[in-house]
């Protein structure tokens, strides 16, 4: 079993910055798919990013991209997500998700049924 704890969420003024950590425990996810995820109220939930378990491979809604940076530190266990350039529709429920899948397609990462999830971390932006 893999825990995952998400943290870092808060409070920012649009335009600002906030990063994400996505802590495991439990099991090594040195070699899964890891991803994020968030779910705005009255929205479903959407995929933001992911990456493989090198972390050579990524991929990003189009929402996030160039604005968001996903990344991961084995050794550490954690995966984070650098959120940049923050705006209104950024507001959601960030969900930190892992899967022992590897597709070598990374338009796979979005689809994957990811097998572990976190509780989520509120972020709020305000115009």
């Amino acid at each position: 079993q893999v825990q995952l704890v998400e943290s870092g969420g808060g409070l920012v003024q649009a335009g600002g910055s906030l990063r994400l950590s996505c802590a495991a425990s439990g099991r090594t996810i040195s070699k899964y798919t890891m991803g994020w995820f968030r779910q705005a109220p009255g929205k479903e939930r959407e995929f933001v990013a992911a990456l493989n378990w090198s972390g050579s491979t990524t991929s990003y809604a189009d929402s996030v991209k160039g604005r968001f940076t996903i990344s991961r530190d084995n050794a550490k266990n954690t995966v984070y997500l650098q959120m940049d350039n923050l705006n209104f529709e950024d507001t959601a429920v960030y969900y930190c998700a892992a899967d022992p899948q590897n597709p070598l397609n990374r338009s796979y990462y979005p689809r994957i049924k990811y097998e572990y999830w976190g509780q989520g971390t509120q972020v709020t932006v305000s115009s």
